[in-house]
């Protein structure tokens, strides 16, 4: 059987890049020396905030092995990396994912192959992931993220059918619903410690732990490690009162952060940490620093605040 990523906090992390779009290693150091420092379980590379379609295959390497040298000099011993693999093809999916073991990741994040929607039926999907599963170096997880698959949506029957192989080991559901959580944590054709399912929004962390999540990958954990740690210290101590005041704070930040976007979040990374630039390769551009004027700089200073004091 294979191994399980630890339960706790995930921080999928943003690519950062120079004035002549040339990869920041500097600045991937600095962020990710912040985020082992704050006590996250692991770090996915290449996750949709890491503008996996915009690098190069040896970008995504290099990318891997420099966080992976980080996080094993800063983070906690059983800190893992988890490497976004999905392709739209199978073949070069399975290419990903032994580049990756190559590279110093541990496991696989796959996305459903979207361009050809048409065809992706669900015979399709699960073809798909089962031979990725075969074929992979490292165990994958099932990522459900529908904005970033034309519509796909991978419902519990699926997930549940998905995690009899050996080689799929979990999930994470950007999707948002919260029942689909719960429905493959309880699921009876799981066997009990043979996968994870991960909320995929600091939104709803709270909620997926209630469900049985094994915790949370979560763009709003590049900017707060410590509070969503925090939080779920505060609910496995059975303090639910305080944990859900931690969680209305994120899911406000959340919210304030999906509205910026991917740019928005490297754009806040620079205001409040002063590292990144907040540049994307394009067609992505840079947020403005009116963006986090009024609201959104109150909400997002005062996690900040708390943040730098835990």
């Amino acid at each position: 059987m294979a191994n399980l990523p630890p339960r706790g906090v995930y921080a999928p992390v943003v690519a950062f890049f120079h004035e002549d779009e040339s990869l920041d290693l500097e600045a991937l150091k600095a962020h990710v020396t912040r985020l082992a420092k704050g006590g996250v379980a692991g770090l996915v590379i290449q996750g949709s905030n890491g503008e996996a379609p915009h690098l190069l295959h040896s970008e995504r390497q290099e990318v891997i092995a420099t966080a992976a040298g980080v996080l094993k000099e800063y983070g906690q011993p059983n800190a893992v990396i988890i490497a976004g693999c999905g392709a739209q093809s199978t073949r070069e999916t399975v290419q990903l994912c032994k580049e990756a073991k190559e590279s110093g990741a541990q496991f696989a994040l796959v996305l459903s192959p979207s361009y050809w929607t048409g065809a992706m039926q669900k015979p399709t999907i699960s073809k798909f992931f089962n031979d990725i599963a075969d074929a992979s170096p490292i165990p994958i997880l099932i990522y459900n993220f529908p904005v970033v698959t034309s519509g796909i949506d991978l419902d519990s029957d699926f997930i549940a059918n998905a995690a009899s192989h050996p080689n799929i080991v979990g999930c994470k559901l950007t999707c948002g619903n919260t029942g689909k959580l719960h429905r493959i944590t309880h699921d009876g054709r799981i066997a009990p410690g043979t996968f994870a399912a991960f909320a995929g929004k600091s939104d709803f962390f709270l909620h997926g732990l209630v469900a049985g999540s094994n915790g949370v990958i979560a763009a709003a954990a590049n900017m707060f490690p410590k509070v969503h740690v925090q939080l779920l210290k505060l609910y496995d101590q059975g303090k639910l009162k305080e944990a859900q005041d931690l969680q209305t704070k994120l899911s406000d930040a959340d919210w304030q952060l999906v509205q910026l976007g991917v740019a928005g979040l490297k754009a806040a990374l620079q205001r409040y940490y002063g590292y990144g630039g907040g540049r994307s390769r394009r067609p992505l551009g840079m947020v403005e620093e009116a963006k986090f004027e009024g609201k959104a700089d109150t909400v997002l200073s005062g996690l900040v605040e708390l943040e730098n004091k835990l």
